[in-house]
């Protein structure tokens, strides 16, 4: 009985033939040109506010670049990516919607599916390191005093080549790019899983790799950091005022990046269910409809990044300046003791000549 089932289970994937390949045209629309006129407006939006975003990221960053802490540096590293990911892919997609077609072919489908992959998966490999850089810091104090820039410049190398063997891979017979169900977009061929063992084999690695591992050390990294602030507050606040202050400027750095991990995460996730239903599930079981909404939905997860340092950027900022008003007013008022007591003692000796 098992070695039928194999056989019909080897059979049905010989007999499936993804949905590209099932039409004369894969790069038609398979949308209403209004839904595909509303997807090119929301794409143009996003890539516009985007590139605006992590455009000044990278430019404020520029102007301070010798003083950049590490964990600055990665964060930079992410506006990059995310600038790449609106600057390079952004205006394919927008022109295809308007188009209500992929208007670049087989070559510009796979250049468009690698960079969204490459971009991607360096993003969420950036978080991953800055995640271990956050829960080393917090966790285990000894790592901040060795950590140095040239750290974070090798870290970096290791973030681009990691992400440049994984968005290549498919170049080399391993896998493939592909156009989305809905014809205007390209992505991973996840379909292969459903055709053979090794397409299996490819995409299951895919989703290891480059999504449950890094996820996994991000929900480890900042479960742990949560944990180890609520036993370490009332021990911080015994110290002085220079390692309380640096506490905080840990701690500032450290919730840009939950909230960095919590935006990626989020707008990510329903567009890796749906691929990984798309992988391994009923052939052709997604609407074409519903399948846009996760892919449009990542697409957005460049734009979040620059807000959310912003706002926590300001409001530490503006924490900040409190501290230092309440500062001014204490030595105000006690150069004014101090000048009081000078004139009592002033008067003092009047009196007793």
């Amino acid at each position: 009985m098992s070695g039928m089932a194999s056989d019909h289970n080897n059979s049905s994937q010989e007999e499936y033939i993804p949905h590209y390949l099932q039409k004369e045209d894969p790069f038609a629309s398979k949308l209403s040109r209004e839904a595909d006129i509303i997807a090119g407006f929301y794409l143009t939006i996003i890539g516009i506010l985007s590139t605006l975003g992590n455009g000044y990221v990278i430019f404020m960053s520029s102007k301070r670049k010798k003083k950049l802490r590490p964990a600055e540096i990665m964060t930079v590293n992410l506006a990059v990516c995310d600038l790449g990911i609106s600057v390079v892919g952004k205006p394919f997609s927008i022109i295809s919607f308007f188009s209500h077609r992929w208007m670049f072919g087989w070559i510009g489908c796979r250049w468009y599916g690698w960079a969204g992959f490459f971009f991607g998966c360096g993003s969420l490999i950036t978080m991953t390191a800055v995640s271990l850089d956050r829960y080393l810091k917090i966790c285990h104090l000894s790592y901040g005093t060795w950590l140095k820039r040239h750290h974070a410049f090798i870290c970096l190398a290791i973030i681009w080549a990691y992400a440049t063997f994984w968005a290549t891979v498919p170049f080399a017979g391993v896998g493939s790019y592909a156009p989305e169900p809905f014809g205007t977009s390209c992505t991973l061929d996840w379909w292969l899983a459903q055709a053979s063992v090794a397409g299996q084999a490819f995409v299951l690695s895919i989703l290891f790799f480059c999504l449950l591992f890094p996820t996994a050390v991000i929900v480890f990294s900042y479960v742990k950091i949560i944990l180890k602030v609520k036993s370490s507050t009332k021990e911080v606040a015994h110290y002085d005022t220079r390692i309380q202050n640096s506490h905080i400027l840990e701690m500032k750095l450290t919730k840009v990046a939950m909230l960095i991990c919590a935006g990626f995460l989020i707008a990510w996730i329903p567009y890796a269910v749906v691929s990984v239903w798309s992988a391994f599930g009923r052939p052709d079981s997604v609407p074409i409809q519903f399948s846009v909404i996760p892919t449009l939905l990542a697409k957005s997860a460049a734009m979040y990044n620059p807000i959310i340092y912003q706002v926590i950027d300001c409001k530490f900022a503006c924490c900040r300046s409190g501290g230092l008003k309440a500062k001014s007013s204490l030595k105000k008022s006690r150069t004014y003791t101090i000048s009081a007591h000078r004139d009592s003692a002033v008067m003092n000796e009047t009196q007793l000549e």
